[in-house]
C-alpha cells in the first residue's frame, strides 16, 4: 500500500472554532451534547401543521413518524419584522447560526472577510405547500415578501443582514450530503485566503406530507414495522431496520485558521485534518461502494493519515436497507473495521440537509467532551463483531475521527477531524 502523502501545513492549520446546533433532541450545543450522552430521543409521530395528509372521506390518512423541535427559542437581537416572514427553516437557522457566531466571537473580524455558505435546496416545502393552500382561492392577497422567501437563497439575505456579512454568501445542495458539502466549500475557501472564516450551514428539511409520501413510496423512509411504537423505529445497522426516520434539526460550524481564532483567544473544538467530496456518476439514491471507499481514502490521504489511527468513526448510518450494509463493507475494505462506531440518527433521526453538519458537530462534542454516545435500538446488529457504543455512553479520548455523509445522486463526503 502506498504511503500516506505527508500532511500540508497549509491545510493542518483549520479549525472548527465555533459551533450551533438547534435539534428535536435540545436547542444549543449543551443540551444536543447532553441528550446525545444520555441517548434522548423523541421520536413520535409527527403533529407540525402540513406534516400529514388529514384523513379523507375513507378515513385515510398519514401517521409519518419523525423528531420534531419542540419550542424554538430566538435570540431577542434579531429584528421580529425579519422574523415575521422568515420560514420555519430559516428562524432555526438564524437561532443556529446566532450560537456559533458568539461561540466562534465573529464580532471581532472584518464583515468583508467572513463568507457563509448555506447547505441544503428546496428546504421550506411544508410552508410553501401551506401557503399554497390557504391562498389557492385569493392569490391576489399572497403577500409580496413570498416573492424573495420562496428561494432557498433568502436565508442568505437574512443571515447576511442580521450577522453584518460582507464577504460572500451562497447555497449549495447535495440531497442528504448537504450539510458536509457545505462545509467543504467553507474549507476551501478559507483555505484559499478568500475570507479569514467562513459560516457553514446544515439547514433544518422541513419536510411537507408530499416529500413523506414521496420518501415513503421510494422506499427510503420508514416506519411499517414499528408505526405503533415510534421509540423503536429509528435503528441503523441494525437487522430489523426498515428505513430512516427523519428528524428536525439544523447545525452551524465556524471554519477558520489557527492564527485567526487563536488572535482572539477562542478555543477551537478540532482540527480539520482532511476532507474529500466525489461523485458516482449516479442518478439514483442507490448507494456505490467504490464512491464511498474513494472518498475515504482522499480524506485520509489529505490528512496525512492511514486508516490505523483512526479511533473514531460517525457514519452517514440512516437505517436503509442497502445503504447500511454498503457502508460497512466500505468501512471494512477501508481498513477501519477497528475504530469505535456510534450511531448518531438513532438518537436525532435524519436531519437531510443537515444530517452532514449535524453529525460533523457532533464529532467536535464528543472529542471535546471525551465521550462517545450511545447507539439506540442496537438491538440485532448487523456486525456485532465491530467496535459499537451501544447502550451507554463510552468514555474515549478522541485523537482522529472520521465522519461520513452521503446523498441521492452519488454524493459522497468524507471530513477528517484531529484532536487540537
Amino acid at each position: 500500500m502506498a504511503k500516506p502523502e505527508r500532511a500540508d501545513p497549509m491545510r493542518s492549520d483549520l479549525l472548527i472554532s465555533g459551533i450551533g446546533v438547534t435539534s428535536a433532541i435540545g436547542q444549543g450545543k449543551a443540551d444536543f451534547l447532553d441528550a446525545l450522552l444520555a441517548g434522548r430521543h423523541r421520536f413520535g409521530v409527527m403533529r407540525r401543521p402540513g406534516r400529514q395528509r388529514q384523513a379523507d372521506e375513507r378515513g385515510e390518512g398519514t401517521a409519518y413518524l419523525g423528531a420534531e423541535i419542540g419550542t424554538l427559542g430566538l435570540p431577542v437581537e434579531i429584528p421580529p419584522s425579519l422574523l415575521r416572514t422568515a420560514s420555519f427553516s430559516s428562524q432555526v437557522a438564524l437561532a443556529s447560526v446566532y450560537e456559533a457566531w458568539h461561540d466562534a466571537a465573529l464580532d471581532r473580524l472584518d464583515p468583508d472577510r467572513v463568507g457563509l455558505v448555506v447547505g441544503g435546496s428546496n428546504f421550506q416545502q411544508r410552508e410553501l405547500v401551506q401557503l399554497h393552500e390557504a391562498y389557492r382561492e385569493r392569490p391576489q392577497f399572497l403577500r409580496p415578501t413570498y416573492a424573495m422567501s420562496f428561494m432557498d437563497s433568502d436565508l442568505c439575505g437574512l443571515c447576511t443582514e442580521v450577522f453584518g456579512i460582507r464577504g460572500f454568501a451562497h447555497t449549495v445542495g447535495g440531497a442528504s450530503a448537504s450539510g458536509q458539502v457545505a462545509v467543504v466549500q467553507a474549507i476551501a475557501a478559507v483555505q484559499a485566503g478568500i475570507v479569514d472564516a467562513c459560516v457553514a450551514v446544515g439547514t433544518l428539511m422541513d419536510l411537507s406530507h408530499w416529500e413523506c409520501q414521496g420518501l415513503r413510496s421510494l422506499g427510503a423512509m420508514g416506519s411499517d414495522r414499528y408505526a405503533k411504537r415510534p421509540e423503536y423505529a429509528c435503528r441503523p445497522f441494525d437487522r430489523e431496520r426498515d428505513g430512516f426516520i427523519y428528524g428536525e434539526a439544523c447545525a452551524v460550524l465556524v471554519i477558520e485558521r489557527e492564527a485567526s481564532a487563536g488572535h482572539a483567544g477562542v478555543r477551537p473544538y478540532a482540527r480539520i485534518a482532511g476532507w474529500a467530496m466525489g461523485m458516482d456518476g449516479n442518478r439514483n439514491p442507490n448507494p456505490s461502494l467504490d464512491g464511498e471507499m474513494a472518498a475515504i481514502a482522499k480524506a485520509l490521504q489529505r490528512a496525512g493519515l492511514d486508516a490505523a489511527q483512526i479511533d473514531y468513526v460517525n457514519p452517514h448510518g440512516t437505517g436503509s436497507g442497502i445503504g447500511d450494509v454498503t457502508e460497512l463493507e466500505a468501512l471494512r475494505r477501508s481498513g477501519l473495521g477497528h475504530a469505535w462506531l456510534n450511531t448518531t440518527k438513532s438518537v436525532t433521526g435524519h436531519g437531510l440537509s443537515a444530517a452532514g453538519a449535524v453529525e460533523l458537530a457532533a464529532v467536535a462534542l464528543q472529542m471535546r467532551a471525551e465521550q462517545l454516545h450511545p447507539s439506540r435500538n442496537l438491538d440485532d446488529c448487523m456486525e456485532p463483531s465491530l467496535s459499537w457504543v451501544r447502550e451507554r455512553a463510552l468514555d474515549h479520548r478522541i485523537e482522529h475521527a472520521l465522519n461520513l455523509s452521503m446523498g441521492f445522486g452519488g454524493v459522497n463526503t468524507a471530513v477528517c477531524l484531529s484532536r487540537h
